[in-house]
């Protein structure tokens, strides 16, 4: 007998709701990225895994597996005092990461953590690159959790990390296709002789805006009630036909962008600029060539396991990208009811 996937993680949310708000305080004590600059997942992933089914003692273990497999460091300690009005002067400051940190839980204090985000959000916004999105994903599960803690630790991450790929201008759109801007990435001979300082996520993205052919980018998509939805299936279909790293981004994006919808009541402003960010990893992803309607059906009428089944093997994983694609594609899939997520999901983990 199939079961609906809400219902197993109904079912196990009030078993270990305890043990969650345990290993996510936990998960507090580090660093929000590891060395060398690195995205530290593990508060978001022991959210996924927890709503995907992950008893107690799982989720204790997984905080020890991720900190002895990625080396996750304390918290640095303070350098100065930051204000209300200094703020802004440290945007992009890694060092400031403690200052930052106690800053905004004392905004949060002060405000309550969606009043806070709700005001400092829009300021943040041009800088959603942050950590190669991480900020951003740190923010979503806040909204989704409703935790004060981590709503004042994302905000913190998302100004110390600030990575704006280019301001709008507010200029005239070109299309209303997502699919348009992507395609224009693949014009400019500049973004094929992309040369990072690091081979890291946000340092390619920040090399490509660099480049003046990406300046009119963020301005291109014309922000329709429709436009979400359109760009959730491109970044779907993007991540089926390649299966990249870059692309299940795209995806897990998307996703975010729906969890985090009560503290950005003007939707327009933060999808432009997520589509931004997926246009800068164009030349990462290597100019894909997406795949035909007709192979997007044959993959959806692929033999798939259920979620639960799905969820059962995604628990056992360590790789905090198999449980951050798992959760948010069954999540996604929850909402658009598109089996396209569901064969992502069984392909990331080798079911199909």
């Amino acid at each position: 007998m199939r079961v609906a996937a809400h219902a197993i993680s109904a079912h196990q949310n009030a078993a270990t709701r305890e043990g969650l708000e345990r290993a996510v305080a936990w998960s507090r004590r580090w660093s929000w990225e590891f060395p060398f600059c690195l995205a530290n997942h593990l508060p978001m992933v022991l959210v996924a895994l927890h709503r995907m089914g992950a008893s107690d003692e799982r989720l204790e273990a997984y905080c020890h597996i991720y900190r002895e497999q990625n080396g996750l460091v304390p918290v640095p300690g303070p350098i100065g005092k930051i204000t209300s009005d200094n703020w802004r002067e440290f945007l992009s400051q890694r060092e400031r990461e403690a200052d930052y940190r106690a800053f905004f839980a004392s905004e949060v204090a002060r405000l309550g953590a969606t009043p806070a985000a709700l005001h400092y959000l829009p300021q943040l916004m041009p800088g959603i690159a942050a950590s190669a999105t991480h900020a951003f994903m740190r923010m979503a599960y806040a909204t989704m959790t409703d935790s004060d803690e981590e709503t004042s630790v994302a905000l913190a991450y998302w100004a110390a990390t600030y990575l704006p790929l280019g301001v709008s201008r507010g200029a005239k759109p070109s299309t209303d296709d997502p699919a348009e801007v992507l395609a224009f990435m693949y014009g400019p001979e500049a973004f094929r002789h992309v040369e990072p300082e690091r081979d890291l996520l946000w340092h390619f993205m920040r090399a490509v805006a660099r480049r003046p052919e990406f300046a009119p980018v963020v301005d291109m998509l014309a922000i329709r009630p429709e436009t979400h939805d359109r760009v959730a299936r491109l970044s779907l279909a993007l991540y089926a036909a390649t299966l990249d790293f870059c692309a299940l981004h795209a995806v897990t994006g998307t996703h975010w962008l729906r969890l985090m919808a009560p503290r950005t009541p003007d939707r327009a402003t933060p999808l432009r600029y997520f589509w931004q960010t997926i246009a800068a990893l164009v030349p990462k992803i290597g100019f894909p060539v997406l795949r035909s309607a007709d192979e997007l059906e044959a993959w959806r009428r692929t033999p798939l396991p259920d979620w639960p089944e799905i969820y059962r093997e995604a628990v056992t994983r360590d790789d905090e990208h198999d449980l951050s694609l798992t959760f948010s594609a069954a999540e996604e899939f929850k909402h658009r009811g598109d089996p396209l997520y569901t064969y992502v999901a069984a392909k990331r983990l080798n079911l199909v």
